[in-house]
């Protein structure tokens, strides 16, 4: 089963505000402008927990919260990889800003905004968001092709060693026994080193 990408349902969003009028005024921003509103929270412990709990396309969180603020939240959800987050703040200091860059926070919109401001910072609070799980997967499958290399070239070297082989014999002897086992070629060689090395 294949996951609608969110640009093609509703998305789903968490706010978080301690002032119980702006959530009220955001939630019914956000319902008219056709997101749904997953969860609410007046506190950042309660945001986070609502966010680890429902794993929503976007956070939308107040920097100055009760008991854990804004900032602290972005940052534990930015470690996680949950979703992106969207600060929204009375609060324009360079200090909250630089705290917000290193949170991982993907947008920051000052209050009073207006509904118009709402739709870009979200659209691109997401995409930002999108882009960063891209570079993430490009370093990871980078990281795996390094590593089957790596791994690879060693067991081809002990085979050559071993059977007095060729490369591109060592090589196809690899290739050959991943297809028959149907495993990769990265799990045939770490067997051909960890044989040789018991």
């Amino acid at each position: 089963m294949t996951e609608t990408p969110p640009s093609e349902r509703q998305l789903r969003i968490v706010i978080a505000d301690d002032e119980p009028l702006i959530r009220i005024d955001l939630k019914n921003t956000l319902e008219e402008l056709g997101y749904a509103v997953v969860a609410e929270a007046a506190d950042g412990v309660k945001a986070l927990e609502a966010v680890r709990a429902l794993t929503p396309d976007v956070v939308i969180l107040d920097i100055k919260m009760p008991i854990m603020d804004g900032i602290d939240v972005a940052k534990a959800i930015h470690a996680e990889q949950i979703a992106p987050v969207l600060l929204l703040t009375a609060y324009y200091e360079s200090d909250l800003i630089d705290r917000a860059k290193d949170a991982g926070v993907y947008y920051y919109l000052v209050k009073p905004f207006k509904q118009s401001d709402i739709v870009p910072a979200v659209e691109i609070t997401l995409s930002r968001w999108q882009e960063h799980l891209a570079l993430e997967r490009e370093a990871r499958d980078l990281e795996d092709k390094l590593e089957t290399r790596k791994s690879v070239d060693r067991a081809k070297g002990i085979l050559m060693d071993q059977y007095g082989l060729k490369e591109q014999e060592a090589f196809r002897r690899i290739q050959v026994q991943s297809m028959n086992t149907r495993k990769s070629m990265r799990d045939i060689a770490e067997a051909i080193i960890l044989a040789h090395n018991v």
